[in-house]
């Protein structure tokens, strides 16, 4: 199965919680951008791709791990561009939130996608379709920066909304819903 059908399958599978607004609608956006693009997936796409990522938490300390963004100086959840390797969306969400985080033991939220965000991006991209997920934190979980960071920090659930924007706090609490 390619990257392409697997996203196809994930989306379809994806059922919404009502109260999260747009995400419905926002489901059958991505359906309709790779059923218009066969290059949907990667960043080669001008109309733009979809993405995945990965919020890294530890319910236990009630914290969320974040990155600063090296290009956007962004607090940020780990994540970006699918990669040929990927097999799924799952696989390149928990390969990004391994490669940016350093640690290794992460497992997915179970029940797929946590909810989806459309945002802008520079040309060439335009449009970033992101798929984001929930990864959970092994007990004593050690992060390791990466290249593509400028800073890793853990921070308590209560102070994500003072560092981070809208879309990180909602993914925030759409996770915490589902634990």
């Amino acid at each position: 199965m390619s990257l392409h059908d697997d996203a196809v399958l994930v989306l379809k599978g994806y059922a919404p919680d009502v109260a999260h607004g747009d995400q419905a609608e926002l489901r059958q956006s991505y359906l309709d951008h790779l059923a218009r693009h066969d290059d949907g997936m990667w960043k080669a796409c001008g109309a733009g791709h979809l993405t995945a990522s990965a919020l890294v938490i530890d319910p236990e300390r009630g914290k969320v791990l974040l990155t600063l963004h090296r290009k956007l100086r962004m607090w940020l959840q780990m994540g970006g561009h699918c990669e040929p390797q990927d097999v799924g969306l799952e696989a390149a969400a928990l390969r990004e939130a391994t490669e940016e985080s350093g640690i290794t033991g992460l497992t997915l939220l179970p029940g797929g996608p946590v909810r989806l965000d459309r945002h802008p991006i520079p040309a060439p991209c335009n449009w970033h379709l992101d798929v984001q997920y929930a990864a959970l934190a092994p007990a004593g979980a050690a992060e390791r920066i990466s290249e593509e960071s400028l800073e890793l920090r853990w921070f308590g659930y209560e102070d994500v909304p003072g560092v981070a924007d809208a879309s990180v706090v909602q993914l925030l609490e759409a996770t915490r819903s589902r634990l």
